[in-house]
């Protein structure tokens, strides 16, 4: 009996094999840059700006949703002026994305550590696919991740978990053995989609209360919160 205790133990305490991380607000504050090129791209329309912390409330849901959102009500749905902010946007925000952008504190050292320990890493972001490949390069050039998506042309965005089965897919990784990491209730929404565990963490754009709402698995504080969570799984 004591044996099959100990087994029953062990089995509790073995760890995930893949990590899916959400990238804006979870492994990069990127809200400034995202908050620039937006007010930028309003203003040369004279709409109406807004303050950086007003976006942690529009970004999450792709970059028509945030300008759809940023805009003044009567403009929102008005597509010639929606295709005119958003060309603007992108070339600004893909010209400028990493001016005030840097990775939340631990989470280099806690990526180094996942990979120097044999986990497969991957991203899927809702940020457009081009600036999602490029940041990635930029702040975490040592992380070999198996896949890195943004939001691609004819592609659902998240809570949708298509991109998730494509990460699936690509690392031939069971749902039980992958996790998922992330900071608004699209990330709860998408695991759930996806029927994979979730960590909510909480440095990131959204309150705490949004992420209870959805029921993680677990609640992360910090990067250290996070790394006990991985490695005791």
């Amino acid at each position: 009996m004591k044996m099959f205790n100990k087994f029953v133990i062990l089995q509790k305490k073995i760890m995930k094999k893949l990590i899916i991380f959400d990238l804006d607000g979870t492994l990069l504050n990127t809200i400034e840059d995202l908050a620039n090129s937006a007010n930028y791209a309003l203003k040369l329309y004279n709409f109406p700006t807004h303050e950086v912390e007003q976006y942690n409330f529009m970004v999450g849901n792709g970059v028509n949703n945030l300008l759809l959102r940023a805009l003044p009500a009567e403009e929102r749905y008005n597509n010639d002026v929606f295709q005119m902010v958003r060309h603007e946007f992108l070339k600004h925000y893909l010209a400028n994305s990493d001016k005030f952008t840097k990775p939340y504190e631990g989470i280099v050292n806690l990526l180094e550590k996942l990979q120097e320990n044999g986990f497969m890493l991957a991203v899927a972001s809702n940020k457009i696919h081009e600036a999602t490949i490029d940041v990635v390069k930029k702040f975490f050039p040592t992380i070999n991740f198996i896949a890195v998506f943004g939001h691609r042309a004819d592609f659902p965005i998240k809570p949708d978990p298509q991109i998730v089965e494509e990460i699936l897919k690509i690392t031939q990784i069971q749902r039980s053995d992958t996790l998922y990491v992330g900071d608004t209730c699209v990330d709860m929404q998408t695991a759930k989609n996806a029927d994979i565990d979730v960590v909510g963490v909480t440095w990131g754009f959204r309150p705490l209360s949004e992420l209870q709402e959805y029921e993680p698995n677990f609640i992360a504080n910090s990067a250290e919160e996070l790394e006990k969570i991985i490695f005791e799984k």
